[in-house]
């Protein structure tokens, strides 16, 4: 029952974290678009200023929408009856780990497995990316990277 209970407040702290995000994301557009409409007034200085402000909200944006994006799925999966365990290994996710991270789909010794693997690592075994191709299908040349890079210290 005290696991019910923890997910019962993990569901609503994500409830709450979402109408947050949602709420910040709104007004960090609002932004950028007051800003990308405003008149341009100043010199080059104010301008790079500027630009680098936008920069970093439209960074800040992203990095909130991904949050929301995970606490959706995460939301979904408390639907479907599938929140709190790992999607690798079938195993609980302890509480602990949870209440660090709300929307942790993975325990940890499958998040390690995945870190350390790269995470699509195995997707891709086999493939000799000192190799690339030009994509042209009229010259099917290939070219190895070490033929084409050049020596930076000369």
């Amino acid at each position: 029952m005290a696991r019910q209970d923890a997910l019962l407040r993990l569901h609503k702290s994500l409830i709450a974290r979402r109408t947050e995000l949602r709420k910040r994301l709104g007004l960090e557009l609002e932004e950028l678009a007051h800003i990308k409409h405003s008149s341009a007034s100043g010199d080059a200085a104010d301008a790079a200023f500027d630009a680098s402000g936008e920069e970093i909200s439209s960074t800040l944006a992203e990095l909130e929408a991904k949050e929301l994006a995970q606490i959706e799925r995460a939301l979904r999966r408390l639907k479907a009856g599938t929140y709190g365990k790992c999607e690798v290994c079938a195993i609980k996710i302890p509480v602990a780990r949870l209440n660090a991270l709300p929307f942790s789909t993975l325990c940890v010794k499958c998040q390690r497995e995945m870190e350390l693997d790269g995470g699509w690592a195995a997707d891709h075994v086999g493939t000799d990316w000192g190799r690339i191709s030009d994509g042209n299908p009229m010259e099917d040349r290939e070219f190895r990277l070490a033929d084409i890079e050049s020596d930076l210290g000369k």
